[in-house]
């Protein structure tokens, strides 16, 4: 491939996932104080627990789509044409 790079679908799933985790996170946040949303949870803030999880996924996959290919044989990354 010359001159163009190529597209990592790990990307656009960690932005989607930081983005749905914070606003997650941040419901959590708001309603932490609400006894009556969180019964059914065993009054755990279960918005909370799992924005932070979806965040930290998102940061994830967002860091392994960015950080430069390795490909087999060639011992680093591939030189472009």
């Amino acid at each position: 491939m010359t001159g163009a790079a190529r597209f990592d679908i790990r990307i656009p799933i960690g932005g989607l996932f930081l983005l749905l985790g914070g606003v997650l996170t941040i419901y959590g946040i708001a309603t932490k104080s609400d006894p009556q949303l969180y019964a059914r949870s065993g009054n755990i803030v279960i918005n909370l627990w799992w924005g932070l999880i979806m965040l930290l996924f998102g940061a994830l996959m967002f860091f392994f789509g960015t950080r430069p290919k390795e490909f087999p044989g060639g011992g680093g990354p591939r030189a472009e044409d």
